[in-house]
């Protein structure tokens, strides 16, 4: 949803009496209907459209229609790929104007399709504070995130939303904040985002401790299973400047990779650095090393105290046959 283009328009002659999930060329994300009283929002996949009925087609590219999501989620499954979705970038949920309702709209329908993907979990930045004070934009936020909670259950929508930890002290969203708000509402929890956080508390993750404590204050929240971002970063002032390549910038992968082999989380970590498919498989063989050095390192002592009770068995043995 990062980059996407939204197109209003109204239905073709043989697309009358179809429902939302048969429409083909352009996947329409949702039907406006005019009631007599007010316009109706309709995300049924299941609805039949109606002449006068005015359609939301997503003009990403992503997909033709519905049924291509339902395809891509059976894939997965197969595959055993986890699917998640990210919002458009630019969020505000802060103020209560047209680009805030745009914004919603954007997590809304990010909750349609990820849901028809089978996908885990929308993740969505917050916005900025924008002048307010800390407290007034935190209920701000809380409202306008409950009002898209109560559709998404209206609407029987099975992902989580993720709440990404902000990289900058104008944004919301300190990990304070988003836990915050994921103790006010249901399936709302924390995404860490590792260089972010690192950014926004001064460089903070430098040690493999560093990483196991935030894994357990964490840990209840997201019921174990952890959705994070990983890339390096550059940061001044507790503040992000730019993504970068792992090997620049002074947050390390290598500590990640202990704090892992320790704590033995389950963790999707999504690669956000510039160098995309690159450093998602230089993490891979980090932690692949890391593990590798461990089990060396377990099976040496292993035996070595083999060897000691072997030894220690020679010497009792010949101790009885003297």
């Amino acid at each position: 949803m990062v980059r996407t283009n939204i197109i209003e328009r109204y239905p073709e002659e043989e697309e009358v009496g179809l429902t939302l999930s048969q429409l083909e060329g352009g996947l329409v994300v949702e039907i406006i209907r005019d009631d007599g009283a007010e316009d109706v929002s309709i995300n049924d996949p299941e609805a039949e459209v109606d002449e006068d009925d005015i359609l939301i087609c997503m003009g990403s590219g992503v997909t033709n229609s519905y049924d291509d999501l339902l395809s891509i989620g059976r894939l997965a499954k197969q595959l055993d790929v986890s699917l998640s979705m990210h919002t458009p970038y630019y969020m505000d949920l802060a103020t209560r104007n047209e680009l805030s309702a745009k914004c919603i709209d954007a997590i809304r329908w990010s909750g349609f399709m990820t849901h028809a993907l089978q996908g885990e979990i929308v993740v969505t930045h917050m916005g900025l504070y924008g002048g307010r004070g800390q407290r007034e934009t935190a209920e701000l936020v809380t409202e306008s995130l409950a009002d898209v909670m109560a559709w998404w259950e209206d609407n029987s929508i099975s992902p989580l939303l993720g709440l990404e930890v902000s990289g900058r002290q104008e944004v919301f969203g300190s990990l304070d904040e988003v836990l915050e708000i994921c103790d006010e509402l249901d399936n709302v929890v924390p995404v860490i985002n590792f260089p972010h956080y690192h950014a926004r508390e001064g460089g903070a993750l430098m040690e493999a401790a560093d990483f196991a404590d935030l894994f357990d204050r964490v840990h209840d929240y997201v019921g174990g299973r952890f959705h994070t971002h990983f890339a390096g970063v550059e940061h001044e002032g507790f503040n992000e400047k730019r993504l970068t390549p792992i090997k620049k910038g002074d947050l390390r992968f290598e500590p990640l990779a202990e704090a892992l082999v320790d704590k033995k989380p389950e963790m999707t970590i999504i690669s956000s650095s510039p160098l995309l498919e690159h450093d998602a498989m230089y993490m891979k063989v980090i932690h692949e090393r890391v593990l590798t050095r461990r089990v060396v390192k377990a099976l040496r002592k292993k035996g070595k105290a083999v060897a000691d009770t072997a030894s220690d068995y020679d010497d009792e043995y010949d101790d009885e046959e003297e």
